[in-house]
C-alpha cells in the first residue's frame, strides 16, 4: 500500500500516535532515504525560520518526521511537488492527525497520499497475511477462514497493548505506559493546548479510560475533572488529534428518527486504557467490572485497523446505533418504544451489517434482537448479522445471523 502510494503520489503522509512505528515503517518500505526528525530542535528551528533553504539542504527523496511541528514547510513542499514530475519525493510522519490534516488539505490537496497507522493489529502480531477490511459477508468469512491464527492469549494482548515495543515481553508494562503518558504530555499536549493543570488533565484521561466503550457524556467527565464542558471538549479534541481515542459516530437516517446523536468513545490502545483505569494484570481485567467494555474496545480497534491497514477510511464505514426507533408489543397488546443498541453498523455497497460484540463463549440469537431496527431504513438493505465473540468456531445461529470468533476480524 505504501509502496504503491510512493509510486503514484509526490508525497506520502503517515499519521498516528507516538511510538507506533510510523518512521520505522517508512524507513523499511523506502530503504536508504535520508531522514530528518523535528524532535531535533536545531532541525526544527531551521525548517521554521527558512523553509525554502531547509528543503534545499535536504533534497528529495527525504523522510520528514513529526512534520506537524514545522507546518511552514507545507507551502514549500507544495511548490517543490509542482515543479517536479517525479513521484515519491517527500515522506512525512505526524502524530497530530486532525490539526495536521487542516494544513495538509490547504497546501497539499491532490499531491499527498494519507495513511493512518495505529499499533500492531492481531493480524500483524500473529503474522497473518490477510489484508481485507472486516466486512462480515459470507465471502469475507470464507476467505478469512483460510488464514486464521489462534488468539489463545487474548486477555494478555488486551491488557498489554499493541505498540510495537510492548511485543517484547522484557519491557516493563507499567514503566512503559508511565513514560508514554509523560512524553505525550510534554511533547504533544503542551504544543496543542495550554494545559496549566497537569493533574486535572490526568484525571480527565482516567475519566475517559474508565468510560471506554460508552457514550461520551462530557458533563460527567467535566464534573470528575473539575473543569468546564468546553474545556473537556477541547481536551477530547486533543486526544482525537493525536490518535489516542476514537469517537465512534452514531448511524443516522431519516427513517431512524429516534436515534441518539452522541458518539461513543474508544481508546485506540487497550493497554493504555488499562493502565489509566488501573487494571494492573490481565487476570484482574478478565474478572473485573470493565471486562466487557475493554473487550468491545479491543474489537472495535481491530476493526478500525483492518480498514486503515487496507487503505480505507473507516470514518465512512463504521458506526453504531442506539435509540428508540424499534417498537415491541407487550402481552396486553399495547405497543411501546424501547431503547435498543447495536454495537457496530458497517456500511458497504449500500448494505448495513449489524454487529454485536460479546465476551461470551456461548452466543445466542437473542443477542441480536435489536438488528431488525435497521429494516426501518428502506434506503439500504440489511445484510447478515454478526455476533463477534469468544466461541471457538464459525456458526450459523439463524439464516441471517452468524456467531463469528474474534480471530475472523
Amino acid at each position: 500500500m505504501l509502496q504503491r502510494s510512493g509510486r503514484t503520489f509526490k508525497s506520502v503522509l503517515v499519521t498516528g500516535p507516538r511510538q507506533v512505528g510510523k518512521t520505522t515503517v517508512l524507513a523499511e518500505t523506502f530503504k536508504g532515504i535520508p531522514q530528518v526528525t523535528f524532535d531535533d530542535k536545531i532541525q526544527l528551528r531551521s525548517a521554521v525560520s527558512d523553509p525554502a533553504l531547509f528543503l534545499r539542504d535536504n533534497p528529495p527523496p527525504v523522510i520528514l518526521d513529526e512534520v506537524q511541528y514545522a507546518t511552514a514547510l507545507f507551502p514549500e513542499i507544495k511548490m517543490a511537488c509542482d515543479r517536479s514530475k517525479e513521484y515519491g519525493r517527500y515522506f512525512l510522519t505526524g502524530s497530530q492527525q486532525y490539526s495536521l490534516m487542516e494544513n495538509v488539505s490547504e497546501s497539499l490537496s491532490g499531491r499527498v497520499a494519507i495513511h493512518e497507522l495505529q499499533g500492531l493489529s492481531m493480524r500483524e502480531i500473529k503474522a497473518v497475511g490477510f489484508n481485507r477490511p472486516f466486512v462480515p459477508t459470507e465471502g469475507y468469512l470464507a476467505e478469512r477462514k483460510g488464514s486464521l491464527a489462534p488468539y489463545d492469549d487474548i486477555w494478555q494482548r488486551i491488557h498489554r497493548g499493541s505498540n510495537p515495543e510492548l511485543q517484547n515481553p522484557d519491557v516493563d508494562w507499567s514503566a512503559y505506559w508511565s513514560g508514554y503518558i509523560q512524553t505525550y504530555l510534554e511533547r504533544d499536549v503542551r504544543r496543542m493546548v495550554n494545559v496549566k493543570d497537569e493533574m486535572a488533565f490526568l484525571t480527565f484521561l482516567t475519566a475517559l479510560a474508565v468510560r471506554t466503550g460508552q457514550m461520551l457524556n462530557y458533563s460527567a467527565v467535566a464534573d470528575e475533572a473539575g473543569k468546564t464542558v468546553a474545556t473537556i471538549k477541547e481536551w477530547t479534541s486533543v486526544l482525537r488529534a493525536s490518535g489516542m481515542v476514537h469517537l465512534l459516530q452514531p448511524y443516522s437516517s431519516s427513517a431512524l428518527t429516534r436515534a441518539v446523536k452522541t458518539p461513543k468513545v474508544y481508546f485506540r490502545d487497550t493497554g493504555l486504557a488499562c493502565y489509566l483505569a488501573r487494571w494492573l494484570t490481565p487476570e484482574a481485567l478478565r474478572a473485573g467490572a470493565m471486562n466487557g467494555n475493554m473487550f468491545e474496545t479491543f474489537v472495535v480497534s481491530e476493526v478500525l485497523k483492518s480498514f486503515s491497514n487496507a487503505g480505507r477510511d473507516h470514518r465512512f464505514s463504521v458506526f453504531y446505533y442506539r435509540g428508540k426507533d424499534k417498537r415491541r408489543v407487550r402481552r396486553d397488546g399495547v405497543t411501546e418504544s424501547r431503547e435498543s443498541e447495536i454495537d457496530m453498523v458497517i456500511i458497504e455497497d449500500g448494505v448495513l451489517y449489524p454487529i454485536e460484540i460479546k465476551m461470551s463463549a456461548n452466543p445466542d440469537a437473542s443477542m441480536a434482537d435489536a438488528f431488525d431496527v435497521l429494516d426501518l431504513d428502506r434506503t439500504k438493505a440489511r445484510g447478515r448479522g454478526t455476533i463477534i465473540c469468544l466461541y471457538d468456531r464459525l456458526a450459523s445461529l439463524r439464516e441471517d445471523l452468524a456467531a463469528v470468533p474474534i480471530e475472523y476480524v
